[in-house]
């Protein structure tokens, strides 16, 4: 039921604008680019790095060391680290314009511009023991990638630049982990300057998404549908979608996205000439079990470790007979947070529960409009958002 009201949302939403629902032909040459590619695109240096976590996994990130006009300056660039959300790759910071992509406003501000890659996606499917073909690969949720691949990532670009700390900017699932990694890991949270939060995740009690519905499907129902390894969001529902309601090319992409199904699509702050190039790099990929983790987390309204089905299995995880709990009134990091008023996952209620619970809050701005995606692709997002970010960043370096 939801997906059909998805569906019908996006119909009104789409309308008949010209021909907006006859074949889809990629007109950005970004949409067979990978990330170093479309860095380098748009005349931006690209250095590409591998990073290896504790458990093994091999992380794809990218550094734009300078912007386009400012390489001249070989002084020491203040460290920005960009973390994606759920579904997604380092690429969603560089699919609009340049002048409206996050971490190419960054590099021509005067920054030292890292992307990260969380386990399981496009560009970290790698590891030094499992195939990505075994279950064991795809044994992880946001617990492992706050455990292994955020330290990891930073430690390494800790080492590689010489500056002791940095500032990091997450997206949804990229603010998770933050919140995780930055209450249970002192020596990491001593590494971050500020954490700015872009649609903040951590309960998700009152969202309407589709992890709502998922929720409610048993654990053996979901493998079934999905299997144990990668979450594919193509199946039975894309097929029902494709066959009775979506039945034309660029239709069919939009509701076969998981992406836009859990996040919402908002065609008004978009910019619309670029939607090939979103489609085209999202999802990215995750795994089944990352996907149950969110839905346990709609279920008991806590913000909690991956429960692994029985008080044995958990015990021999955590020494104890239930998932722990994450205590973010823990993180002492300076935070600032912008919310959106239509976000359907990071939605105002719970963005409500978990601002009490920050200690250290140096700025928050709710803006109404805002779903779920407007964060990282709006038209508005730099004068609404990055823009404040930029000026965040180059005062807290003088």
């Amino acid at each position: 039921m939801w997906l059909l009201l998805t569906v019908g949302i996006l119909i009104s939403a789409l309308g008949t604008a010209n021909g907006f629902f006859e074949k889809l032909t990629p007109e950005s040459p970004e949409v067979t680019m990978s990330t170093r590619e479309m860095i380098t695109y748009w005349g931006y240096p690209n250095e590409d790095y591998e990073v290896v976590t504790e458990d093994g996994y091999i992380l794809g990130i990218n550094r734009i060391p300078h912007g386009r006009n400012n390489s001249w300056n070989k002084g020491r660039r203040p460290v920005v680290f960009l973390q994606h959300g759920l579904l997604t790759s380092a690429t969603n910071w560089i699919s609009n314009l340049p002048d409206n992509s996050l971490a190419f406003i960054l590099a021509d501000a005067g920054f030292d511009v890292w992307l990260g890659n969380s386990r399981g996606n496009t560009y970290a499917r790698r590891n030094k023991y499992y195939s990505p073909d075994s279950v064991e690969f795809w044994a992880f949720s946001f617990d492992e990638m706050a455990k292994y691949d955020l330290p990891a990532t930073i430690e390494f670009i800790v080492k590689k630049t010489g500056q002791e700390s940095l500032h990091y900017v997450g997206h949804s699932q990229g603010t998770t982990i933050g919140f995780i990694a930055f209450s249970t890991n002192p020596k990491l949270a001593k590494r971050i300057k500020t954490f700015y939060a872009l649609a903040p995740v951590a309960t998700v009690k009152y969202t309407s998404s589709l992890l709502n519905t998922v929720s409610r499907i048993p654990t053996f129902l979901v493998k079934i549908i999905f299997g144990n390894k990668i979450f594919e969001p193509h199946n039975f529902f894309d097929d029902f979608l494709a066959t009775e309601v979506c039945s034309r090319q660029t239709l069919y992409k939009l509701c076969s996205n998981a992406l836009f199904i859990l996040g919402g699509f908002d065609s008004q702050n978009l910019n619309m000439s670029r939607l090939d190039v979103y489609l085209s790099h999202n999802p990215a990929g995750t795994s089944v079990q990352n996907v149950l983790h969110w839905s346990q987390v709609v279920r008991s309204g806590e913000f909690q470790a991956f429960d692994w089905g029985s008080p044995v299995q958990n015990t021999m995880h955590y020494n104890q007979p239930t998932p722990p709990f994450y205590d973010v009134t823990a993180m002492r990091v300076p935070i600032a947070l912008w919310s959106g008023g239509n976000d359907v996952l990071a939605d105002p209620q719970n963005v409500n529960l978990l601002l009490p619970k920050l200690s250290n809050v140096i700025y928050s701005k709710k803006i109404a409009l805002y779903n779920h995606l407007d964060f990282i692709w709006a038209v508005t997002a730099p004068q609404e958002i990055y823009n404040d970010i930029v000026s965040m960043i180059a005062g807290d370096s003088k």
